[in-house]
């Protein structure tokens, strides 16, 4: 099984998929583009990424784009930890949470990218948009948190790697964030296929 991510190591997509490769047990092969060079367009990669976009998997002759389609699939076709949960609810929930992630809040992930999480934090405030972004996220979070359970649900999801980072957006540059809420990040951080991804070195850019 191969993975394709970014040579920055930096796409919150590419963690998401990289990381439930390893809560799945599997084993697979890392191979990096640089995006910035265009490494996407590459013909080898363009015939294996329909859409040109990592993270892209490669199991066997199937190929899929995508990173919440990836998490999808690995949950459907192997043994495990299980990625998303048990009750229909529950994973149309997780999936929820995973689209709103990464189709909402556009001012607070261009502002607050994950340069600041990875790389180094930023000295400049948050705009306008950015801090209503901000908001928006710290509310539905603790919304979806007032059970004061360790998880969004009964056990861990891929969800719950999703929301963390986007929360570690915030937290790392040093912006308000709940204590709830950063207990929450940090323990969702400590998990070993987490920081795997978080250790990796990155070159600099």
């Amino acid at each position: 099984m191969l993975l394709y991510v970014d040579s920055q190591y930096l796409s919150p997509y590419a963690m998401s998929a990289h990381v439930a490769l390893r809560e799945k047990g599997l084993s697979f092969h890392v191979q990096t583009l640089d995006l910035a060079a265009g490494g996407q367009q590459e013909s080898g990669f363009a015939q294996a990424s329909i859409t040109r976009r990592v993270p892209t998997l490669v199991d066997e002759q199937f190929t899929l784009s995508e990173s919440s389609a990836i998490t999808e699939y690995l949950d459907e076709a192997y043994p495990g930890t299980r990625l998303y949960p048990h009750s229909l609810q529950a994973r149309a929930r997780a999936r929820q949470i995973q689209a709103w992630l990464r189709s909402d809040l556009a001012a607070l992930r261009q502002e607050r990218s994950t340069d600041v999480v990875f790389c180094k934090p930023i000295d400049k405030p948050l705009s306008e948009a950015a801090q209503a972004a901000a908001d928006k996220l710290l509310a539905g979070a603790s919304r979806l948190l007032e059970h004061g359970g360790p998880w969004l649900f009964d056990a861990w999801s891929i969800a719950d790697v999703d929301l963390a980072l986007m929360l570690q957006r915030l937290l790392r540059n040093g912006d308000p964030v709940p204590a709830a809420l950063q207990d929450y990040a940090l323990r969702q951080w400590e998990r070993p296929s987490v920081q795997e991804w978080a250790r990796h070195a990155r070159p600099a850019h």
